[in-house]
């Protein structure tokens, strides 16, 4: 079976998706992770929370969706970091 993965990483959190090749949803996770304000108008992220969040969505929507990493033939990727 060929699957693919969408990975969002937000502001706020990370959204996966795995989809078979016709496009049906076969899992999906997201995890959470803070937005710091050290000065007024700041907003700052650590991106090692997007790395363990997107870690945790990818491995989750694996066990949900049985499937084998091996099966995976493309991830997309989105992100609101520049």
């Amino acid at each position: 079976m060929s699957i693919l993965l969408g990975v969002d990483i937000g502001t706020s959190g990370t959204k996966t998706i795995a989809i078979d090749a016709t496009g049906r949803l076969l899992a999906q996770a997201s995890a959470t992770y803070p937005c710091h304000h050290p000065k007024p108008l700041w907003s700052e992220q650590d991106p090692e929370d997007w790395w363990s969040a997107a870690q945790k969505t990818i491995r989750a929507v694996v066990k949900q969706g049985k499937f084998k990493p091996a099966e995976v033939k493309g991830i997309g990727l989105s992100g609101q970091m520049h």
